[in-house]
Formats: structure tokens, C-alpha cells, sequence
């Protein structure tokens, strides 16, 4: 029975995620156009207008942009916690043996794209983008493997969703460490005792949400002003709150069903629209072939792919881990392609990674460049892979 809803939570999941996954692909091209018409400098001094209120103890006056990428990304790194402590529990990465295949292949996945980066950019003025292509977006990726339906295994579209969420769950720790700034101590440690407390109302058997919730928002604000990005309390709040093994519908899990769909259909689009509203200029277009724009392309492009089939060939001949039921290497060679679409999160970490605005609106054009290159190649390849099969058989 426990089987049967979480795979019943694994399709509602993956057809809430390749819908947003759509609807971002819509957002970002409407963007795009509006950004590079007459309406686009009127856009951008919207997004910079400030909404708030701050007095001697208290500042929360930010741009309707900042508001977007500290306040409602923070709701995304929430729902993405909540995955990520509900696949360790009872999905995906429960068991050793289940999660050692996704979890390397990540890791591989991540590491062969920074090492790419570096290898472009060192003693570069941009050297601090390396984290970039580290990150596959699940939205994008899920929504592309959808539109092969019974071409591919089900196995893989569960294996590339298990993937992408440990590469969330390292894209939060590489933002953590390496992508916050100067650390102011009394926040942190207000923060601190917020997470005390919800770890104190999980062990005390509290199921309200909302003694979850409104610490969570506090430990917003303090993370916000301590140098840790302010999304990090998402993703805290997450690991707190009480989930089960059994058929009973957890607070974890009444939560993430909560926030699956306003998450990928209105927050994620929103955040993508925002933030791909990039005005295009020759100067910008060069930016592609710039060590960064190599680095990050080449990253996405080929990096994901040689780091997650490597990963999980010497997974396999170690007998770590088995392939997904039903897969070649062949099908692992796909969805590493897959990987490589970067969307959300490495389009996130380059507004940390840089300080100068053109530093940034080409790192987001490479993403973008990138992502579609990764999108395409898969679709195409795994397609005309299942078409080679049929043939054979």
C-alpha cells in the first residue's frame, strides 16, 4: 500500500512539475519579447520600484525583484527541502542501495561542470561563477522526458527526478557556503534558536503547521540579514517538520501538496519571467564566447553529461548500485544530456556569483543558450534512440 501512494506522490509530482515546466518555457520567451520591445525599460523600472516598510529595528523595504528572488524563492527552496527530506525517508533515497546510483551521478554531474568552468575562467575576473552549471532544473527536465512518454523506461524519469533533487540539495549547500556574504553573528544566532524550536516541536509530536511556519518566516528575516541567503530558511524549515513511513498523510506531506502546484505554475514562472527579462545587445551576444559564457555552456552542455555517465558507469562496475530498470547506458547518456538543463538554480546563483550587471545578464543568456542546447540534444537523441529499438525489435 505504502508503494502505491508514493508512486501515486511521484505522478502527481512529476505532472504538476513538466506542466510548470511548460509554463516556464512560455514565461521565458514572453519575457524576452517584452524585455526587447518598447515596453521592456518601463518593465525593468517596475521590478526596481520598492515595496516595504523600515524604521529603526525593523528594514523590509526591498524591490519588487528582490522580494521575488529572497521572498518567494524562499517558498521554493521550502517545497524543494520537502522533497528532499521525503525521498530520504520513503522514496527514492531511502535505502542505500536505491540511492547510491542517483546520488554519485549528482555529484559527478556537479563536479565535472565546475571543473569546467574553472578550467575557462581561471585568473578570470569571473572565476566566481563556477557554481553556475553545477544544477539541474527538475521543472524543465521532467517537462522535456515527459514529451518522450513510453519512448524511455519509467524508471528514468524516476531516476533523473531522484538526481535532480540531490542536485538541489547540493546547489543549497554550495549557495550556503560559498555564495553568502560577511557574516553578522547575532542573526545568525536568533536564527539558530528558531531552528532549535521547530526541532523541539517535531520532537514533541506538534502536527500544526503553523508552529512550523511562523518560526519559519522569522528565521527568514534573520537569515536575511545575516549574510546566508535568505532562502536557506526554506530549506530549514523543511527538515523540520514531522513526516511518517506509513499510509497516514504527514504534516510534511499535506505541506508539499500544498505548495506543489502554486510552486510550478505560479512562483517558479514568475521567478523565470523576472529574471530572463533580458535586454539583448551585441555586446551581450559576444558574452556566449567569453571564457564565462564557454564555461558555462560547455558546463551544461557536455559536463553534466560525461559527469553523470561516468558516475554511474563506475557505480556499476563496483556493484555499488544497478541501472534503472529497463535502461542502457545509452538511455544514461540521454538523460545526462538532460541534466544539463540548468534552469532555476543556475540562473540563481549567477545573480550571486557577480557583481557587475553585465556579468550577469550574459551568465543568464549562456544559461539560457545552454538549457535549450541540453533540452534539445536529449529530446532528440533518446527519440531517435527508442526509434532505433523498435526497428530492432
Amino acid at each position: 500500500m505504502t508503494k502505491l501512494i508514493n508512486l501515486k506522490s511521484f505522478k502527481e509530482f512529476f505532472a504538476s512539475s513538466t506542466g510548470g515546466g511548460i509554463l516556464l518555457f512560455i514565461c521565458v520567451i514572453l519575457a524576452l519579447i517584452i524585455a526587447n520591445s518598447p515596453l521592456g525599460p518601463s518593465l525593468l523600472s517596475f521590478l526596481d520600484s520598492k515595496v516595504g516598510f523600515e524604521n529603526n529595528n525593523i528594514h523590509l523595504n526591498y524591490s519588487i525583484k528582490q522580494w521575488i528572488d529572497d521572498g518567494l524563492m524562499a517558498i521554493f527552496f521550502l517545497l524543494v527541502g520537502l522533497e528532499i527530506k521525503r525521498e530520504l525517508v520513503e522514496g527514492e533515497l531511502a535505502s542505500p542501495k536505491k540511492a547510491a546510483l542517483p546520488i554519485f551521478a549528482a555529484v559527478g554531474g556537479a563536479i565535472v561542470p565546475a571543473l569546467i568552468y574553472v578550467i575557462f575562467n581561471h585568473n578570470q575576473d569571473t572565476h566566481h561563477g563556477w557554481g553556475i552549471p553545477m544544477a539541474t532544473d527538475i521543472a524543465f527536465a521532467l517537462a522535456v522526458i515527459s514529451m518522450l512518454g513510453s519512448k524511455v523506461p519509467a524508471s528514468l524519469k524516476i531516476f533523473l527526478a531522484a538526481l535532480a533533487i540531490v542536485d538541489d540539495l547540493l546547489a543549497i549547500l554550495v549557495i550556503a557556503i560559498f555564495y553568502s556574504g560577511e557574516l553578522q553573528y547575532t542573526y545568525l544566532l536568533y536564527a539558530f534558536g528558531l531552528f532549535l524550536l521547530q526541532i523541539a516541536f517535531n520532537r514533541l509530536g506538534f502536527k500544526n503547521l503553523l508552529y512550523y511556519l511562523i518560526p519559519g518566516i522569522f528565521m527568514w528575516y534573520f537569515i536575511h540579514h545575516s549574510g546566508i541567503h535568505a532562502t536557506i530558511a526554506g530549506v530549514l524549515t523543511a527538515m523540520t517538520l514531522p513526516t511518517t513511513v506509513d499510509d497516514k498523510e504527514s504534516p510534511l506531506e499535506k505541506l508539499e501538496h500544498l505548495l506543489v502546484k502554486p510552486v510550478n505554475f505560479i512562483i517558479i514562472p514568475i521567478f523565470a519571467f523576472v529574471n530572463t527579462a533580458i535586454i539583448l545587445h551585441s555586446e551581450m551576444i559576444g558574452g556566449l564566447t567569453s571564457s564565462m559564457g564557454l564555461g558555462i555552456i560547455l558546463g551544461l552542455v557536455v559536463g553534466k553529461s560525461l559527469g553523470i555517465l561516468f558516475t554511474c558507469w563506475v557505480c556499476v562496475k563496483s556493484k555499488i548500485a544497478n541501472l534503472p530498470e529497463g535502461a542502457s547506458w545509452k538511455h544514461m547518456l540521454g538523460v545526462g544530456m538532460l541534466g544539463g538543463i540548468g534552469f532555476t538554480m543556475s540562473i540563481f546563483v549567477a545573480m550571486l556569483s557577480f557583481s557587475d550587471p553585465l556579468h550577469i545578464e550574459e551568465a543568464k543568456l549562456s544559461v539560457l543558450v545552454a538549457s535549450l542546447l541540453a533540452g534539445l540534444l536529449g529530446y532528440l537523441y533518446l527519440s531517435a534512440l527508442s526509434k532505433k529499438q523498435d526497428k530492432l525489435q
